[in-house]
């Protein structure tokens, strides 16, 4: 049977599953898709997650992974010969569904590049040459989830100018609270130009990543990855920024809480949120006129550093390496500039590289992982909101694809070809709904129109009624009249002839010819007339 397995057809395969009363379901996938012995033979457990076999039931998938490990464990020697096993000494008597490589392969970074067994001592495991590719399948723009991301920063940025003025108001007094004690400050002389070296610094990095983002294939995942992150960091800094108003770090700042004219609150804040403007459209910047104190747990131009240095790092060729040592060199002097600047305290630069550095990293673990989302996906959404909304459509690592500028040209005359496409069609749409509404108001009058002929007509109906009955009681009113004017007796002995007969009526009722039964004849008619 080893060796038979192999040379198993489609057919034979259906008739172990039907034997083993395997779901129809199942049976299907397997017939549709031409599953042989040598399939079976090759399947890896991601193979039983992802399509065609993610939409049938748990207890379905279950026995039929059940069955197919069973197949090749007992087909050990077949499995060797299409090369699915290094070794056919499998001592191990633990080896279970992840002993042909597993989901787990992505648990790191990189470790897609690796296989499980990899990490045994023993060389005794039944080890697959598959390498699971880790790339993601599906790609898509989504530029409106970017537009949500940068409006995410937008207001991330406004709110932290808005508490770099709050906390700048509340800074302790210098001469009261001098510098605390720093192991970084107190042997480095202050450097006067080292800030705006570190700002020049952080350009050179902005401009890098510019460049990436526009010949890049994916910028518009990456673009949002970086909003996303940069708003969280600065988000978690206006925290720490309002709960410990650290003193001064250098005695050469000149800092002290504003002055403001005696005025209502209002006032006040008018002029607070003034400054917070002016902070934000200067993006914080020293170089463009920024100046402010007490803003120092955690450094913002160390998170903006870092962050740069990660994106660009993570977003180009791995073989560029002479880029990566310069964005790192770059990254560590920036924030040798800081603290040479006396502008932050160590633990400021500190804290601030962790924790972008550690956000950047979980961040792209759980987003090129799916699995892991996947298996636990309430508290990914609980803890980490904006990755399981911004990377719904992200099933992997992104490629570092990139595009020329004819590429890049061309791109952009489809995608303003659709986008001319799209808006014709929504004013197509829109004109096609303007004639509907227009349609049903007409509509709607004519029924109202209707309605209104119907109740006029009821009304003529109702009315036709009403002197119908008049007439009836006219006519009987005219009958009681003449039998009072008449009795009875004298009513009925008196004829025709003796009744009064208008003279108009005299010859008529002389002649001879008169039927009462048959129509007048044209003489008749004359004298009427």
């Amino acid at each position: 049977m080893e060796s038979a397995i192999i040379n198993w057809s489609n057919k034979e395969v259906l008739d172990l599953l039907r034997k083993d009363k395997i779901s129809g379901p199942v049976i299907e996938i397997c017939r549709i898709h031409d599953i042989d012995g040598q399939c079976l033979l090759s399947f890896v457990d991601r193979d039983f997650y992802e399509s065609p076999f993610d939409h049938i039931k748990l207890g379905e998938r279950k026995r039929f992974i059940l069955l197919v490990k069973k197949l090749q464990k007992n087909n050990r020697t077949a499995m060797f010969e299409l090369g699915l096993c290094d070794d056919l000494l499998l001592s191990n008597p633990s080896t279970n569904i992840n002993f042909l490589g597993t989901n787990l392969s992505h648990l790191s970074y990189n470790l897609h590049n690796k296989l499980p067994s990899e990490m045994y001592t023993k060389k005794t495991e039944c080890v697959s040459t598959y390498t699971p590719e880790a790339k993601a399948s599906r790609l898509r723009p989504e530029i409106w989830k970017t537009a949500i991301a940068l409006g995410y920063v937008f207001l991330v940025t406004w709110v932290t100018a808005v508490v770099m003025v709050i906390v700048h108001d509340k800074v302790p007094d210098m001469k009261k609270y001098p510098p605390l004690p720093d192991l970084f400050l107190d042997n480095v002389p202050h450097i006067p130009w080292a800030f705006d070296m570190c700002e020049i610094t952080g350009s050179f990095l902005m401009a890098i990543w510019l460049l990436v983002l526009v010949f890049h294939k994916h910028r518009f995942i990456i673009l949002r990855r970086f909003f996303a992150l940069a708003g969280t960091v600065f988000l978690l800094r206006c925290f720490t920024m309002l709960i410990t108003s650290l003193s001064v770090p250098g005695s050469h700042l000149k800092c002290e809480p504003r002055s403001y004219p005696p005025a209502d609150d209002l006032t006040v804040w008018g002029r607070r949120l003034r400054q917070a403007y002016d902070i934000w459209s200067g993006a914080g910047m020293s170089v463009r006129g920024v100046r402010t104190c007490g803003d120092y747990m955690f450094s913002g131009h160390t998170v903006a550093l870092t962050l740069l240095n990660f994106f660009i790092t993570e977003y180009t060729p791995r073989n560029l390496y002479l880029l990566h040592i310069i964005t790192w060199v770059m990254n560590m002097f920036g924030i040798f500039f800081i603290l040479a600047a006396h502008e932050h305290y160590s633990i400021d630069v500190f804290i601030a590289f962790y924790i972008t550095s550690r956000l950047f990293l979980y961040y792209h673990t759980l987003s090129n992982n799916q699995a892991l989302m996947q298996n636990d996906s309430s508290r990914t959404r609980i803890w980490f909101p904006l990755l399981s909304f911004f990377e719904s459509e992200v099933d992997g690592i992104v490629p570092n694809d990139y595009e020329g500028p004819v590429a890049i040209l061309i791109n952009l005359k489809l995608w303003l070809l659709q986008l001319a496409a799209e808006v014709k069609e929504s004013a197509m749409a829109k004109a096609a709904g303007t004639k509907l509404q227009e349609g049903a108001a007409m509509g709607e009058y004519s029924v109202v129109k209707l309605v209104d002929g119907i109740k006029r007509n009821l009304s003529i109906v109702e009315e036709y009624k009403n002197s119908r009955q008049r007439l009836v009681t006219t006519d009987k009113n005219v009958q009681a009249c003449l039998l009072d004017e008449f009795p009875d007796a004298e009513f009925r002995r008196r004829t025709i002839p003796d009744l009064p007969i208008d003279p108009i009526l005299q010859d008529f009722t002389r002649d001879p010819t008169l039927d009462f039964n048959s129509p007048p004849s044209p003489n008749i008619r004359k004298k009427f007339n």
